[in-house]
């Protein structure tokens, strides 16, 4: 599709249920808000600022897929996209994160998104300059003799038919067909680069406390400072790479990349806020946090920037009206009706995410894209190691994992991680010397080796 944010609610379900299993409401609900921001933008002009984004909350235990829909939603529709824990922050007038950070950080991720981009689209022409320089460091130019007076006795000589034909021009191309050949690739070569670190950030102290603006002496005084270089030696394919990463950014307009950035925080950013049950008025009786910072305040803080206002960046003002905010929590302790009121109503969708069972951990292990059986499989496969996988073997491992989230506490689909690297330990260990090996992973594989530690209840709580 040629605008992966124009997708239909439809198509956005399918994609995220590609990589998520199960969790249809929390799908629809991002898919929703996804194409209410495609549909905002065709609206009459004068409506489109009117029309506020519907920011969600999640309702759901750990390891369910609250992060995962948000952060696959943010790729899929090629947003700016930051997760934050809402217990990090603190209230203002204490030692601790500023709520603004959020919409700073937001756009330093715009910033490299939108400098990536704008590299990519200039890629031909800085790799053709890099050939250019690069060549001059193999080939140094000729330096031309000083002129010599002229003599009226002496008879300027003409050259001869077909000299010249092996002069630097010609070197220069033979070396050029070489190094788009590759066989020039672990040459040594000198060459000058721009020499990027070193340069000094600035912390602010504010009344929210110690905030890291990331600003540089050289942003800041700009052409005072002449950027600094250094020669280097190194092989060509590297030295190549490294110059053409040095032109890419020298023809990129750093101005329009914050400009292009800034919009794109504005118009499709989207901030997923972890933890939100944690500054609730009703988890104070669940401990968490010094009696000393006010949760309520901390809520307070987070209003003005999920309602909308200005937020000054090293890069321009932002404005946060139209941002996605997605917030999530387990809800153990307090419930959403616990948030202020205010907070609430700019929260107005909820959806709950379930708890994951037998059969959910079934499908987990065999069928997103990046599943956990494909990634073992592949990762042994680079030591020549073959894993065939049987039901009766993946059952078992759906059924440790379910049995040992029961016992203890429930940390959903991670809980498969855990099991899985201890099931595969032994095997991951030797298959250096395993080359060629086929191992089957069936019920009795899985029993072998994870058999007495499920059964050992207290052992399963301190291993898995």
């Amino acid at each position: 599709m040629s605008d992966p944010r124009a997708l239909t609610p439809r198509e956005v379900v399918s994609e995220l249920d590609r990589y998520i299993v199960g969790q249809g409401e929390a799908k629809r609900a991002v898919a929703i808000a996804l194409r209410n921001r495609w549909r905002r933008r065709q609206v009459p002009e004068e409506l489109r600022d009117e029309i506020a984004p519907k920011n969600i909350i999640m309702i759901g235990p750990t390891g369910v897929g609250k992060t995962e829909v948000a952060r696959r939603l943010a790729k899929l529709a090629q947003a700016p996209f930051l997760k934050v824990e809402a217990s990090k922050f603190t209230e203002v007038g204490y030692v601790g994160r500023d709520v603004e950070s959020i919409v700073r950080d937001l756009t330093e991720l715009a910033v490299s998104l939108v400098l990536e981009e704008e590299k990519s689209a200039v890629h031909a022409a800085a790799e053709q300059r890099a050939e250019e320089r690069l060549l001059d460091a193999l080939l140094p130019p000729v330096q031309s003799a000083p002129p010599q007076p002229p003599q009226a006795d002496r008879a300027i000589p003409l050259p001869a038919p077909g000299a010249g034909a092996e002069g630097p021009d010609s070197t220069r191309e033979k070396l050029r067909r070489l190094l788009r050949a590759g066989e020039l690739d672990e040459r040594e070569v000198e060459v000058e680069l721009e020499d990027g670190g070193g340069n000094p950030s600035i912390s602010l102290f504010t009344p929210q406390g110690v905030e890291e603006m990331g600003m540089q002496i050289k942003d800041m005084l700009g052409g005072f400072m002449p950027p600094r270089s250094r020669r280097r030696r190194m092989p060509v394919k590297a030295a190549l790479e490294a110059i053409t990463a040095e032109e890419a950014t020298r023809l990129v307009d750093m101005e329009h990349v914050r400009e292009q950035a800034v919009a794109r925080v504005e118009q499709t950013g989207i901030v997923f806020i972890d933890e939100i049950d944690k500054v609730a008025v009703g988890s104070a009786a669940g401990g968490g946090g010094g009696p000393d910072v006010s949760r309520e305040g901390v809520q307070r803080d987070l209003l003005p920037i999920v309602e909308g206002s200005s937020v000054q960046t090293k890069h321009g003002t932002v404005r946060t009206d139209h941002i996605l905010f997605i917030a999530a929590g387990a809800f153990h302790v307090a419930k959403p009706s616990d948030l202020i009121p205010e907070l609430q109503g700019r929260f107005p969708i909820r959806v709950e995410l379930t708890s994951l069972g037998r059969e959910d951990f079934v499908r987990i292990l065999t069928e997103p894209r990046n599943s956990l059986v494909r990634q073992y499989t592949e990762l042994l496969a680079t030591e020549s190691v073959s894993l065939e996988w049987k039901e009766d073997g993946i059952a078992a491992i759906a059924r440790c994992a379910h049995q040992v989230n029961e016992r203890g506490d429930d940390i959903g689909a991670r809980r498969l991680h855990t099991v899985m690297e201890k099931l595969l330990e032994d095997l991951s260990f030797d298959a250096p010397d395993l080359s060629g090996a086929t191992h089957v992973v069936d019920e009795s594989f899985v029993a072998e080796r994870l058999g007495a530690l499920i059964e050992d209840e207290d052992l399963s709580r301190f291993i898995l």
